[in-house]
């Protein structure tokens, strides 16, 4: 079997990957919805794969895992990436899963981040929002709320903190918590944990933008609470580098899991975090860091240590959420949950067949066994979106 041509499109803002072959057999990915621009990120790719075995998954990415980077740039390797797992699947006639090692678990676990905007920014609109989910259907058992410098808050806290005002796409705001501040940040969590209870675990998403003394107070402050982790304090996001000795630092100062990791491109800068034990928690998102396998990599080198995982992915789309679903059920022991993809706009979920209903059952995932990733684009349904440029897409 060879790859005959590498394709992407753009249907709803999301860009969709198509990977062909002369066998005809294809494989699906979808990139963040966050980013159509990536579309030409992904076709660079097509000259070095065209050609190539795509059941020799390992084979693939090593002609293309260096070109990838640190969020976004290493999304095109690993879309690419798991739409190979999907051919090789389909080939094989066995889900995915069972090429990465084989079942571990029947069903994964998901936890559920939180949406925006809130009616106001008193801690009752924290409680509020994060009330409303927990009386959501799917029966979430971890739920995720984004703080501080993850939100708007430093523009709508008058007094928030000692810094400027940032304006403009995906600037953010960092700098040394007021008194005022840190008071609040304490006052949101109580709130939130009065309405949670011990029923469903609260995780923060904090930042980046923590100073380090800010970032053991707050951890030391609310660890009667205990949360399931506090992300992103010091890098995350777009953040080009890790700082494994600074996040040593607060780790080692507090109870509260620490955790960081949906930037990070490839499991070899995962190293420092795991070895110096700097986090408690690792969050990979496999449609940042190079792909499913290279997820399953880190997380059984995290297992050795003794640190657990709970892998991004908000954005990841229905493609994203089955290659999730996927190395979810292979993962080793120390796998916490993931966080839930959802189809964005809505009408996703009329044009991808294979996925179950309802999809998530009190916080759980019950895995597929169809090949492959075990659910597929429908053409007809969805030629109607796709942009006038991408009209031959699925012929």
């Amino acid at each position: 079997m060879k790859i005959t041509d590498l394709r992407c499109a753009i249907i709803g803002g999301n860009p969709v990957v198509r990977i062909t072959t002369d066998a005809g057999v294809d494989g699906y990915g979808q990139v963040d919805f966050l980013r159509p621009s990536l579309k030409q990120n992904v076709l660079f790719y097509k000259d070095l794969i065209v050609g190539q075995d795509p059941t020799d998954v390992e084979r693939v990415m090593k002609r293309i895992r260096r070109y990838g980077a640190f969020k976004p740039w290493g999304t095109a390797v690993s879309v690419i990436e798991t739409a190979l797992w999907d051919i090789a699947g389909k080939a094989a006639n066995m889900p995915v899963y069972k090429l990465l090692g084989g079942k571990v678990r029947d069903r994964v676990r998901v936890y559920n981040t939180v949406g925006f905007p809130m009616k106001g920014w008193e801690p009752k609109h924290f409680a509020e929002n994060v009330q409303k989910k927990k009386e959501s259907p799917e029966g979430f058992t971890i739920i995720k709320q984004a703080i501080s410098f993850h939100t708007q808050t430093p523009e709508n806290v008058p007094g928030y903190f000692f810094g400027e005002l940032q304006r403009g796409p995906w600037q953010r705001e960092t700098g040394v918590l007021t008194e005022r501040g840190m008071k609040y940040e304490i006052a949101c969590v109580e709130a939130m944990k009065e309405v949670l209870g011990d029923e469903v675990g609260l995780a923060l998403d904090c930042g980046p933008g923590w100073t380090v003394p800010d970032a053991i107070r707050f951890a030391k402050a609310v660890e009667p609470y205990n949360l399931m982790w506090c992300e992103d304090m010091i890098t995350g996001d777009y953040t080009p580098y890790v700082l494994a000795d600074v996040y040593r630092e607060v780790t080692q100062a507090t109870s509260t899991p620490i955790h960081t990791g949906e930037q990070i491109y490839l499991s070899q800068n995962f190293r420092e975090l795991i070895e110096k034990k700097a986090v408690r928690v690792l969050g990979p998102d496999p449609l940042d860091m190079g792909g499913i396998g290279e997820l399953k990599r880190v997380a059984e080198y995290a297992e050795l240590h003794g640190l657990l995982i709970a892998p991004h992915g908000v954005g990841a789309g229905l493609m994203g959420l089955a290659a999730h679903v996927q190395v979810g059920a292979a993962m080793p022991d120390n796998c916490i949950a993931f966080e839930y993809p959802i189809g964005n706009p809505k009408w996703w979920y009329d044009i991808v067949d294979g996925l179950p209903d309802p999809i998530v059952k009190k916080g759980f995932i019950d895995v597929w066994d169809a090949p492959g990733l075990g659910i597929t684009i429908n053409p007809r349904k969805a030629r109607k979106y796709l942009e006038s440029g991408d009209k031959g897409f699925f012929s």
